[in-house]
């Protein structure tokens, strides 16, 4: 199944509702048309006490792209940066512990955008990409507006020594050079598209 993060929620989209219904709890909706869609996020985006919502379609293509249309979209890049000691990066940006991350500027793909973010919000120089890791897709309200986030993760080398120079005025306050597996402190404050990185890269 595919998945948004609807802030502290799940969206997962699917082409088999028995399966789905057996197996999970929430809200199910097998998908009509693009306005029922539209009205149900409304309300999904009220009743915080429903965790997870649960949308079919036999054509999940077009499911997405109809449930993207719902929204404004946003791309960025970021990065999960090794040390020589192999410690990856974390940072606290409000409050919350977090992975370097920003948006994408004009002519930037990916892997640039990532790039540039991480150095301009840790300071760090001297950093390589050494792959591809994973997308997540996360949304927020930004002045009334539904927003979906498309981040896209690389792995990174940091092969010089200086310490982070944090970006304050990105609300960063904090960071961590953090040994895989040691990592409650980020589970106990971190979002639900962090975690899915860190999962995927085996460091929980």
């Amino acid at each position: 199944m595919y998945k948004v993060f609807f802030n502290d929620r799940t969206v997962y989209f699917g082409d088999n509702f028995s399966r789905a219904f057996m197996k999970n709890k929430g809200l199910f909706y097998k998908y009509s048309n693009l306005q029922e869609l539209d009205e149900l996020l409304n309300v999904f985006s009220k009743v915080s006490y429903i965790e997870n919502l649960y949308i079919f379609h036999e054509d999940m293509l077009m499911l997405i792209e109809e449930f993207k249309a719902c929204f404004t979209s946003i791309e960025a890049g970021g990065g999960v940066v090794f040390n020589s000691r192999g410690e990856f990066l974390t940072i606290k940006r409000h409050g919350i512990w977090d992975l370097p991350k920003g948006k994408l500027e004009k002519g930037e793909d990916f892997a640039m955008a990532a790039l540039r973010e991480v150095e301009e919000e840790t300071g760090l120089k001297s950093l390589e990409i050494t792959h591809p890791v994973i997308s997540t897709y996360h949304t927020y309200s930004l002045k009334n507006q539904r927003i979906l986030k498309k981040t896209r993760w690389f792995e990174m080398k940091y092969q010089g020594s200086a310490d982070p120079v944090l970006q304050s005025e990105e609300g960063i306050t904090e960071y961590r050079w953090t040994r895989p597996g040691e990592t409650d402190f980020i589970r106990q404050n971190t979002y639900k598209s962090i975690m899915d990185v860190l999962y995927y890269q085996n460091l929980i």
